[in-house]
């Protein structure tokens, strides 16, 4: 089959991989390959069970895979056939170095430049799909300046704003697309190419148009602002806890207000997965970096509560569990960051689990999804550790629950049986605030939300 245009994804992780998928089942035009180094997962994305969880994604994968869709680890023949290729490698948090803990590490992103540019034999759009520091484009494009004469690169920004669980949706409806280009005259029409693509399924009124550095700094800024109203609500709980206010209630009323909104005001034991923690402390270094010490202070206080909350949340369990956990069997009721996927990074279940450990409790893991990741998380950390894909099991013998993801499934157990189960005086810490209290207070539990009275029988 003659194809359009060749499209080269680098990088099969989280991002690539479900935006290639969609790519592919809205453009069959366009025949579409990810690659990755990683053979194990290239393998993955070739069978039946994905590397990653996320609710509809096999469907389109099914659809599209080896008809216009490919996922191999051919990096060489991928960026010399392709005519358009998708950066989507891993960007993670410097530790070491100047900016060590807060500035992005961008040495992947770097090396995958200068293979586009040894490797390539004709001209090619390059585009920025990884969350990357502003001004990131303009190394790039100086990296890629240096091609032959007769080979040119332009390159563009298009940050995603997936939602991880919600990715394939948003995907297919998203709130907005950006394409961040140079405006001149081969930067517009390089952008145009790429609004060609989303133009398919996407309404153009969606597709946003910005400068390169606009587009880049976009992607940080929106997370930033996510995390802000997390972290906010957050600090309230704290505070509601103290004076026997609901925190469920006082979100209700500020979120009816039309300049403040529902999104994003549900009080939890805090926020992770790969995005929040690491861009909002990309943004502090740049404003650090660019001499603006108050702007980094205020953005780092949104990463400083997030930690606050999840400290708080352990210190709770241990004042109302007799101020010891040693030798007690604490159920985890999720380990994934959010529910609808398996993703656990920067999972507030990582730091929750090595307290309790410190606390010498000895813990049972159950999550529908991400214990293969619990289990790598957690492989060097010294305790007593069980993983357990059943709830009811899980929690069998046990003297308190903790429910650290919102998984559906948690809201409709048998409490009554579990209850009957546990080592009594039997405990739930809801750190998500998605359980009937009241019902598990009548059952029996001691029930301790977030930002909320705690319901105790003594």
């Amino acid at each position: 089959m003659e194809f359009k245009k060749k499209i080269l994804c680098i990088g099969a992780g989280y991002v690539g991989g479900p935006t290639m998928a969609m790519i592919a089942l809205k453009c069959p035009q366009y025949k579409v390959t990810v690659v990755d180094i990683n053979a194990e997962r290239i393998a993955e994305w070739n069978s039946e069970n994905l590397p990653i969880y996320e609710p509809g994604l096999y469907d389109v994968v099914e659809k599209t895979r080896n008809v216009n869709l490919f996922f191999n680890t051919d990096l060489e023949n991928g960026i010399k056939e392709s005519d358009i290729i998708f950066v989507s490698v891993n960007t993670p948090t410097k530790e070491f170095g100047a900016g060590e803990g807060m500035a992005a590490d961008l040495q992947y992103w770097e090396a995958t430049a200068r293979q586009i540019l040894q490797l390539s034999e004709s001209s090619k759009i390059i585009i920025e799909k990884s969350t990357l520091p502003v001004k990131t484009a303009l190394a790039m494009e100086r990296i890629l300046s240096f091609s032959k004469s007769d080979i040119h690169f332009e390159v563009l920004s298009n940050p995603e704003f997936l939602a991880e669980g919600t990715a394939i949706s948003d995907l297919t409806n998203p709130d907005r697309v950006l394409v961040g280009s140079n405006e001149t005259e081969s930067g517009l029409k390089a952008r145009d190419e790429l609004v060609e693509i989303y133009s398919n399924w996407v309404d153009r009124d969606k597709i946003i148009t910005a400068n390169l550095w606009s587009s880049e700094l976009s992607k940080l800024v929106a997370n930033a602002f996510l995390a802000q109203r997390i972290s906010s609500i957050n600090s309230i709980s704290a505070l509601c806890e103290k004076t026997d206010a609901d925190v469920s209630e006082v979100a209700n009323a500020i979120g009816m207000d039309s300049r403040i909104g529902k999104k994003f005001l549900n009080a939890s034991i805090g926020f992770g997965g790969s995005c929040f923690k690491k861009d909002i402390l990309n943004l502090v270094y740049l404003c650090q970096y660019y001499g603006l010490p108050e702007v980094a202070e205020y953005w780092l206080s949104v990463v400083k509560i997030n930690e606050f909350q999840q400290t708080r949340f352990i210190m709770n369990m241990l004042n109302a569990m007799f101020n010891t956990l040693a030798g007690k069997k604490i159920c985890l009721f999720g380990f994934a960051f959010k529910a609808d996927t398996g993703d656990t990074r920067e999972s507030p279940a990582i730091f929750i689990s090595k307290k309790l450990l410190e606390e010498r409790a000895e813990l049972r893991i159950t999550d529908p999804g991400a214990l293969k990741n619990a289990k790598s998380d957690l492989e060097n950390i010294e305790g007593k550790i069980s993983y357990i894909k059943e709830p009811g099991k899980a929690a069998y013998g046990c003297h308190a629950i903790a429910v650290l993801t919102e998984w559906e499934v948690y809201k409709g157990l048998d409490y009554k049986e579990i209850y009957k189960s546990m080592e009594q005086p039997a405990f739930i810490f809801d750190g998500r605030n998605i359980l009937d209290h009241k019902k598990l207070f009548d059952i029996g539990f001691n029930v301790f939300p977030i930002g909320k009275p705690a319901l105790t029988h003594f």
